[in-house]
C-alpha cells in the first residue's frame, strides 16, 4: 500500500473553489480501482499546539492498492480534466508519496 498527502496551497481566495471542484471528484476518484481512502483536510480549530497550514492551503489524504493504481489515477480522464480546471488557481502543490513502515 502506498501513502500520498497532497499539500495545495491555493493562491489568495481561491482555496473554497479548488475544493468545491475537488469535492464533484469525489466519488469517481473514490471509485477507481485500487483508491483505499481519498479525503480532503483543512485546519482544524483545535488550539495551543496545532500548526496551523492557513486559510488557503488543504491537504489531500489517500491510501492505495499499489503503484500501478496509483499511477493509474494520476493519469484518469477525471484527474486530468479537474487538473485543467484548477491550475490557474494554485500556488504550489506539493505531493508526497509514502512507504508504510509498520
Amino acid at each position: 500500500m502506498l501513502h500520498v498527502i497532497a499539500v495545495i496551497k491555493a493562491k489568495a481566495g481561491k482555496r473554497d473553489a479548488i475544493l468545491s471542484a475537488a469535492k464533484n471528484n469525489l466519488s469517481s476518484v473514490r471509485a477507481e480501482d485500487g483508491c483505499i481512502e481519498y479525503g480532503l483536510v483543512v485546519d482544524a480549530d483545535f488550539g495551543f499546539f496545532q500548526t496551523e497550514m492557513g486559510p488557503d492551503t488543504f491537504l489531500v489524504i489517500e491510501k492505495w492498492r499499489d503503484s500501478a493504481a496509483l499511477k493509474a489515477h494520476a493519469s484518469a480522464p477525471h484527474m486530468i480534466s479537474y487538473g485543467q480546471q484548477i491550475k490557474d488557481w494554485i500556488e504550489s502543490r506539493t505531493i508526497h508519496v509514502l512507504d508504510p513502515v509498520i
